[in-house]
């Protein structure tokens, strides 16, 4: 016997054995609980073999096989006819896929028109979008910028944009940006950023392999790569250039003016006509890998997967829809990375934000003044953001007056205790104080005064950070997932906090753990309507991401506790295996040096297929402000440590050249303590070396998100590295 699988959130509740928030569909049956109320039925699954056990409870006990067979959700909703599909994966930019739409998560599908309509509707005279031009703040409705992003698809398609091809964003956040990439979308095309430290030639590879009619680009900088590369680019028909003058008049080459007057000529019928034939399970915007373990992949999202992260992902950091209290955030990170893009753009729409977009040196010390201008409501940061905003904190403290110092130190020590062993209903008195007399003012010099959430994202945070910021009374509500999932699927937020782990899963999503260890670590899989389409023309690659479930392997390793939170404790492909055969995580090794030694930047532990572990170390540095390079300086945190330990060092090669006595017995002793709480004479570290110049993106050993790229420091140090193990 079959029948159609019944809900409603109140009628059908699962329990799921041992292994299973997460059970893989058409697998180990389901026990239900099934009561007497009208239930409503449930279009994506069906159910085999309904058994009625006789068992003297109430309600009925019910055994249910869950098959994998899927019906055609089209049918089911009516008012938003999907394309048709027969797989939950392609590789194909025109094709579609099935949607995961089952209990718990059988919100309509939409696409991105959709969703900007129905909140124009509601937010249309709101304030979106803040731009700084000439010193005073610019601000747009939602109705003005709605229409804006119409114009904008317009002119696209005057330019020839064909159905399912990409068009490239080459630059800094800025309105012009948002308009790009939801004019593209609602023109047919594929919304597809580019890193603004890219090379040519990896410009060249997105542009390429993303079919690219059109690349919007930021300025000159930006353009000249797109020039160098353009006779190798078919598809190619416009540059457009949203910033800064057009220096040369060259054929195809716009500038924003002349582009956005493109398209007055088309008409809005056509346009209509185009946003009409879009679906939810089409391909609409490409976020491509940083590619730090090979080359960049371009993963496909569908307008699903960004309406329903952007709807409900944010719930679990508790956003609040404008008409509520409205929302204010500065847009500064890398739009063509996941974690932005759904924080900036798709939930910002979504929930009716106002977005101010900050400066493009806002990397190298503008970032403070707009924070202080805007005050936002919420902030994101990847974990390098925070850490260098800590460091520069920890410089101001350490230039204050004794007095003022002590005072800091006092109040960011309660602020530290309290949020740790208090809930906000426990905390005592002296909190309070602490905070109204100290705390709120140094997150008034930040920025940060009004700020009520604080997310980190993109990369694993270091609990020293965490630490750091609950001093200032700031909890850090850690997202994880991958730009395969939509950007996260596990949150922090005010109701999910629990240190050091990243959450629990955002409502409406699944996990499981594969392969779990008698320790209860396992490869942590993914399930939802956030789960990507699959890898633009890599049907390999994305095979060996998706099982023969559906089911998206992350490659880290985790472990859950008994209330849902979430801990990582590795990623296999980082697994350290040495010679000996033992395998070593080496995040955890790296941060407890880190924390051990606060004039290490960045450590990275080396000894796969090797007899011992050894370590490369940088010391922490002044950055060049206008490149951002390392420069030779220490950091006033360096330099003070050094001071304590009576050297007089300032440079590092005041340390390096000469091996400055006093500082590698101070972190030798450090790589003594860690190793001292190794679990076994294999996880300690033999060797180490500081090497001449701390990381970097543009010295390509950090990804675009500050993220370490294991493989190319790898290469880069090769020698440094061999010469470790000689002799």
């Amino acid at each position: 016997m079959t029948t159609i699988l019944t809900s409603g959130s109140r009628q059908l509740l699962f329990f799921l054995t041992n292994k299973a928030r997460g059970f893989s569909c058409g697998k180990a049956p389901a026990l239900c609980w099934i009561n007497k109320a009208k239930m409503k039925p449930l279009p994506e699954f069906e159910v085999e073999c309904v058994r009625v056990c006789l068992k003297p409870v109430f309600p009925l006990c019910v055994s249910v096989q869950i098959v994998k067979r899927q019906i055609d959700v089209s049918q089911a909703f009516s008012s938003t006819p999907l394309a048709p599909a027969h797989s939950l994966w392609t590789t194909d930019a025109r094709g579609s896929v099935k949607l995961r739409i089952e209990e718990g998560c059988t919100e309509e599908p939409n696409t991105v028109h959709q969703l900007f309509k129905s909140s124009v509707e509601k937010y249309g005279n709101k304030h979106a979008l803040a731009s700084k031009k000439n010193n005073k703040w610019e601000k747009i409705t939602f109705l003005e910028y709605y229409q804006l992003c119409r114009r904008t698809a317009k002119s696209f398609l005057k330019l020839g944009l064909e159905r399912f091809h990409g068009v490239g964003i080459l630059g800094f956040n800025s309105a012009e940006w948002f308009f790009s990439a939801v004019g593209a979308i609602m023109a047919g095309g594929i919304m597809t950023g580019i890193y603004a430290t890219n090379s040519p030639d990896a410009c060249h590879y997105v542009a390429s392999d993303s079919k690219a009619n059109i690349i919007v680009v930021e300025n000159q900088k930006q353009l000249e790569k797109i020039l160098q590369i353009c006779d190798r680019l078919p598809n190619l028909k416009a540059i457009v250039q949203y910033s800064g003058q057009v220096q040369q008049k060259i054929s195809n080459l716009y500038s924003w003016e002349e582009f956005m007057e493109l398209g007055l000529d088309v008409s809005e019928k056509q346009l209509d006509d185009i946003i009409s034939s879009q679906r939810a399970n089409q391909c609409c915007v490409l976020i491509y890998t940083s590619g730090t373990t090979g080359k960049p992949k371009g993963v496909m999202l569908s307008h699903d997967n960004i309406t329903w992260t952007a709807i409900h992902a944010s719930r679990a950091g508790e956003m609040q829809p404008a008409d509520t209290k409205q929302e204010s955030l500065v847009s500064y990170l890398p739009l063509s990375h996941i974690a932005a893009q759904i924080y900036d753009l798709w939930t910002g729409i979504h929930w009716g934000e106002l977005v101010y977009f900050a400066q493009p040196d806002a990397l190298k010390g503008s970032l403070i003044t707009t924070l202080r201008e805007a005050r936002p409501t919420s902030h994101m940061g990847v974990p390098r953001v925070w850490e260098k905003m800590m460091e520069k904190i920890k410089q101001e403290i350490s230039q204050c007056g004794y007095l003022k110092k002590k005072l800091v130190t006092w109040a960011m020590s309660v602020s530290q205790e309290t949020n740790q062993k208090c809930t906000d209903d426990e905390k005592p008195f002296l909190f309070y104080v602490a905070d109204s007399l100290v705390l709120q003012k140094l997150r008034n010099e930040l920025g940060l005064s009004c700020c009520q959430k604080f997310f980190s994202g993109a990369a694993p945070i270091s609990s020293e950070t965490v630490q750091f910021f609950l001093g200032l009374n700031i909890r850090l509500y850690e997202a994880y997932g991958m730009s395969e999932s939509t950007g996260p699927h596990f949150m922090s937020g005010p109701k999910a906090y629990k240190l050091p782990s990243c959450g629990k899963v955002v409502p409406g999503c699944r996990y499981k753990l594969a392969n779990v260890d008698c320790e209860g670590t396992g490869e942590i899989c993914f399930w939802g309507r956030n789960i990507f389409m699959g890898f633009l023309n890599m049907e390999d690659k994305t095979r060996e991401a998706l099982d023969e479930d559906g089911w998206l392997h992350s490659g880290d390793l985790g472990k859950v506790d008994e209330e849902g939170f979430l801990y990582i404790t590795g990623r296999i492909k980082e697994l350290i295996i040495t010679a000996g055969g033992e395998n070593v995580p080496p995040v955890p090794i790296e941060e407890a040096v880190k924390k051990e030694l606060p004039i290490i930047s960045n450590a990275m532990l080396i000894g796969d297929k090797k007899k011992f572990l050894s370590m490369l170390l940088t010391l922490k540095c002044c950055s060049n402000t206008e490149t951002m390079e390392p420069t030779e300086e220490l950091s006033m945190e360096a330099v003070e440590f050094c001071r304590q330990l009576g050297s007089q060092a300032s440079k590092m090669s005041d340390i390096t050249s000469g091996k400055d006595k006093e500082v590698y017995q101070a972190i030798q002793k450090g790589i003594d303590r860690v190793n001292s709480a190794a679990t076994s004479n294999a996880q300690r570290i033999q060797k180490w070396t500081i090497l001449r110049k701390d990381f970097s993106v543009s010295g390509g050993e950090l990804g675009p998100t500050m993220k370490l790229r294991r493989p190319v420091v790898l290469e880069m140090y090769h020698k440094v590295i061999e010469s470790l193990y000689q002799g």
